[in-house]
C-alpha cells in the first residue's frame, strides 16, 4: 500500500503524522482524534515502504492495546500478517532478559512473580522479622510491596521515596529498608524477578553490556510508542535507549490527558521530548470524531487555562460531525448531594427516553465517595448499574468496618458485627474474639455500663488502651436520640487506633479518611440510626439473588449504566456523560491542589471526563454539602467553571430559590476543600450552621473563611442567632 493509497483513508493530520519521514516524531493527538488508527497506518506506511516488520517495535501499555493495533494492521493490508515486535514495555523486557540476561546473572528460565507472589513472600520476611499480621504498629505486606514499587517506578531510592510518603513511613524507614533488602534476597535464591524488575533489569542490561545494546538497537530500526504521556522515569529511559542508534522514534500522546502523576506517570517525558530530540517533527492531531461542537468548546476553553503545555503546538479541537444546534453542556445547579442524586435519577429516565440505551449511559466523579448518593438513589429505584471498581461506596472494608461500629449500637446480639470490631483490635485475633463473645453471653449492649466493663475487664491489655475510649463514645452514641452524634464516635475510632490501622493496610490512608468524613456526613442526614442502617443494608443487597442490583451483581453490562471514577473512564466514550460534584474541594480535590503542579492535572483531568461526552454532557453543581455534625457547609463552584465562558452552559436551576442566598460573596477566593474535621479551608465561602438541618452550635472550623461569610441560626429551634457578616464588615 503505497503513501497515495492512504490519503484517501485518513484525513490530512493523521496523514502527514502516519508518512512522515524518518527520524523523531511526536505525534500529539488530542482527545477523539484517532490516534489508533493514525499508529496503524504509520505501521502499514513503514511495511509498505519495505521495512522489515521484524525491526520494528511498537510498545503499548497493555496487551489488548498491542492486539487491536496488529489485528487493524492486518485488516489494513488485506490480511498480511506483520511479524514485527509488539506488546507492554514489561512484555518487551520480559524478552530481552530471557534472551540476553546471562551477562547479568539472570537465567533464561527465571520465574515472574505475580502479585500473589509478592503477597507472600513479604508476608514470610514480615513474619520471619517479628511483625504479625494483627500487629498494628508496622505497615501490611501490600503497602511495603506498594511504597518499593512507588520508589523504583519513579527511578528514587526507596529511602528517598519512604522520606517523602511522610512520618508515619519515614519513623520505620530502617526496618522498612530492612524488609526491602531481605525481599530482594530471597527473589535471587529463587531465580525470581517481580513486574518492576523486569524494567528495571532489562535498563541496567542495555547500560552496561555494550554487546548487547549494540546488538537490539541496530535490531529495531523503527520504535513507535503508544501513550506516550502516560510513560514514567524508567519507561521513558528505555525509548531512548532502544530507539538511540537509528532516531526513528514516534510517539504518539497527548499533554493534556496526562493524569497519572499518582502512579509514576512523569508529565516532563511529553514536554521534554522536543528538548531532547531537537529535530523532531511534530504534528498535531486536533479533528475530533467523538463530541459535537459545543462539548468541545468546553474542553478547549478549560484546558486553555493550563500553563505547562506546548505553546508553540498548542491543539484546539475541532469536530468533525455537523454540530449546528447542537445542545450545550447543561450546568444544573441543585441544592445537596441528595438533590443531585434525585437529578441524576431525572438525567438517566430523560436520556433512556430519548431512545439511548442504558450502557450509553455513564455517571463520572472525581472520587469514589462522590457517588455515594448516587448509588442509593438508583439502587431504591431498581435503576441497575455497574461500577468500574466492582465495589460499591458502602461494600469497601473500611467503611464495612466503620457501619459495623455503628451496628453495635443498634442490634446487641448482631455477632457478626461483634467479631468484625474486635478483631480490628490490636492483640486480638479471630479465636480472641470469639471468646470475647462468648464470655459476654453473646449479647453486647455498648449503653449499659456493665456490659463495657466486663468487656474491658475481659480485652488484653494492648486492645483495652485502645478500645475504652471508642467503648466510652460507642455507649454515648448508643444512648443519643439523633445519630448526628456519630461524628464523635467516629472521630474516637480513628484516633484511638483506626487512623494508625489505615496507615499500616494503605499507602494512601488519607482517601479513606475522607470516605469516612463522607459516612459521617451521611448518617447525619436520617432521623434516627436504625434508618442509616437500614439504607445500607439495602444499598448493598438488594436483589442480590437475582433482580437489578448494586454495583456490577444483578443486570448484563448492556441493561446497566456505568458509575465510574474518571481516572477509570481514560480511553472510553459513551453518548451521554453526568458529572458530579463540580465544586472546590472535590473536584478538584483539595489533596491533589497540594501537590506541585496539582491544580494542572486536576484540569486535565476534567478535561478528559467532557471528552468522554460525545452527545449529552451535563455537570452537576451542588450549592451544599452536608458536614459531619449535621450542617451544612456552603459550596464554592468548582474553578473549572468559572474560569469559562458562562455562555458555554445551559444553566439550569433546580434549587427552587431555596439557596438564592449562596451565589453571594464569592470574590474572596478559592475554597480549599472539605476535611474531616468539619472545617472548609477556602477564603472565599463561608459556614452555614443551623438547627434546621440537624446541626448544633459551636466555634467556627479551624483554617475557616476568611473572606465569606458564617450564619448560626436558632431557626426552628436551638441554637443561638448571631448577626452575619460579609467582607469588610457588611452586615446581611
Amino acid at each position: 500500500m503505497t503513501d497515495e493509497d492512504l490519503r484517501p483513508l485518513l484525513n490530512d493530520e493523521q496523514w502527514r503524522a502516519a508518512v512522515a519521514p524518518d527520524g523523531p516524531l511526536l505525534i500529539l493527538a488530542a482527545a477523539g482524534t484517532g490516534k489508533t488508527r493514525t499508529l496503524v497506518y504509520r505501521l502499514v506506511h513503514l511495511i509498505g515502504r519495505g521495512v522489515d516488520p521484524r525491526r520494528i517495535l511498537l510498545l503499548t501499555f497493555t496487551n489488548r492495546a498491542a492486539r487491536e493495533m496488529i489485528d487493524r494492521t492486518r485488516e489494513a493490508t488485506g490480511g498480511f500478517s506483520p511479524h514485527f515486535s509488539s506488546g507492554t514495555f514489561h512484555h518487551c523486557a520480559n524478552w530481552l532478559l530471557r534472551k540476553y540476561g546471562a551477562s547479568l546473572g539472570i537465567a533464561p528460565d527465571f520465574t515472574v512473580l505475580d502479585s500473589e507472589d509478592q503477597r507472600g513472600i513479604m508476608g514470610r520476611i514480615l513474619k520471619d522479622r517479628g511483625h504479625r499480621p494483627k500487629d498494628r504498629d508496622f505497615p501490611k505486606r501490600e503497602v511495603v510491596l506498594s511504597l518499593l514499587s512507588g520508589a523504583v517506578n519513579r527511578n528514587l531510592d526507596p529511602a528517598d521515596w519512604i522520606e517523602r510518603k511522610g512520618p508515619e513511613f519515614s519513623a520505620q524507614a530502617d526496618e522498612l529498608l530492612a524488609c526491602m533488602r531481605e525481599y530482594d534476597r530471597r527473589k535471587r535464591e529463587l531465580g525470581a524477578l517481580d513486574f518492576d524488575d523486569l524494567l528495571v533489569r532489562a535498563l541496567r542490561l542495555l547500560r552496561e553490556d555494550v554487546r548487547v545494546r549494540e546488538l537490539v538497537q541496530e535490531h529495531f530500526e523503527h520504535v513507535l510508542v503508544d501513550e506516550y504521556q502516560d510513560t514514567n522515569a524508567l519507561q521513558s529511559s528505555f525509548v531512548d535507549l532502544v530507539a538511540a542508534r537509528h532516531r526513528n522514534l514516534s510517539v504518539v500522546g497527548d499533554d493534556f490527558q496526562c493524569i497519572y502523576s499518582w502512579r509514576g506517570s512523569d508529565y516532563n517525558n511529553i514536554m521534554s521530548f522536543a528538548d531532547r530530540y531537537p529535530d523532531a517533527r511534530v504534528v498535531k492531531l486536533e479533528t475530533n470524531y467523538r463530541s459535537l461542537g459545543p462539548i468541545l468548546d468546553l474542553a478547549n476553553a478549560s484546558i486553555r487555562n493550563n500553563r505547562e503545555q506546548f505553546a508553540r503546538y498548542a491543539k484546539v479541537l475541532r469536530p468533525a460531525r455537523e454540530s449546528g444546534g447542537a445542545p450545550r453542556p447543561r450546568l444544573v445547579e441543585v441544592h445537596d448531594g441528595d438533590a443531585q442524586a434525585d437529578e441524576l435519577v431525572d438525567a438517566v429516565r430523560t436520556a433512556l427516553r430519548r431512545g439511548f440505551r442504558p450502557c450509553e449511559i455513564a455517571v463520572l466523579y472525581r472520587s469514589h465517595f462522590h457517588a455515594m448518593e448516587a448509588e442509593l438513589a438508583l439502587t431504591k429505584l431498581g435503576i441497575p448499574y455497574r461500577i468500574t471498581s466492582g465495589t460499591g461506596f458502602y461494600e469497601q472494608k473500611h467503611v464495612k468496618d466503620a457501619v459495623s461500629l455503628l451496628r453495635l449500637a443498634a442490634t446487641p446480639d448482631d455477632a457478626l458485627s461483634f467479631l468484625r470490631v474486635m478483631e480490628l483490635l490490636p492483640a486480638v485475633g479471630d479465636a480472641t474474639a470469639e471468646r470475647l463473645w462468648e464470655r459476654l453471653g453473646r449479647r453486647f449492649d455498648p449503653s449499659d455500663p456493665a456490659a463495657c466493663e466486663a468487656l474491658l475487664d475481659a480485652l488484653p491489655a494492648r486492645a483495652r488502651a485502645a478500645w475504652r475510649p471508642v467503648g466510652e463514645a460507642l455507649g454515648a452514641f448508643g444512648r443519643a436520640a439523633f445519630p448526628g452524634s456519630a461524628k464523635a464516635l467516629l472521630d474516637a475510632f480513628l484516633d484511638s487506633f483506626y487512623r494508625d490501622l489505615l496507615r499500616k493496610e494503605y499507602e494512601t490512608p488519607e482517601e479513606r479518611e475522607d470516605d469516612l468524613g463522607a459516612l459521617e456526613a451521611d448518617i447525619a442526614k436520617y432521623e434516627s440510626l436504625r434508618a442509616f442502617l437500614d439504607n445500607v443494608a439495602l444499598l448493598t443487597n438488594l436483589d442480590r439473588e437475582g433482580g437489578p442490583a448494586s454495583g456490577s451483581a444483578g443486570a448484563s453490562p448492556a441493561e446497566s449504566i456505568l458509575l465510574s471514577t474518571i481516572h477509570q473512564a481514560k480511553g472510553l466514550e459513551w453518548p451521554v456523560v453526568i458529572l458530579l460534584w463540580c465544586v472546590e474541594g472535590m473536584f478538584p480535590s483539595s489533596r491533589s491542589l497540594d501537590d506541585q503542579g496539582g491544580d494542572e492535572e486536576e484540569r486535565r483531568l476534567f478535561y478528559v471526563a467532557v471528552t468522554r461526552a460525545r452527545e449529552s454532557l451535563t455537570v452537576f453543581r451542588p450549592h451544599v454539602r452536608t458536614m459531619a455534625d449535621g450542617g451544612v457547609m456552603p459550596c464554592t463552584p468548582s474553578r473549572f467553571l468559572k474560569e469559562v465562558p458562562a455562555d458555554l452552559f445551559e444553566r439550569v436551576d433546580r434549587t427552587g430559590g431555596f439557596d438564592e442566598g449562596y451565589s453571594l460573596g464569592w470574590n474572596g477566593g478559592w475554597g480549599g476543600g472539605y476535611g474531616r474535621g468539619g472545617g472548609y479551608g477556602g477564603r472565599g465561602g463561608y459556614r452555614l450552621r443551623s438547627s434546621l438541618f440537624g446541626g448544633v452550635s459551636e466555634a467556627p472550623p479551624s483554617g475557616g473563611s476568611s473572606g465569606g461569610y458564617r450564619l448560626r441560626s436558632g431557626l426552628l429551634g436551638g441554637g443561638d442567632d448571631e448577626p452575619t457578616f460579609g467582607p469588610g464588615g457588611a452586615k446581611r
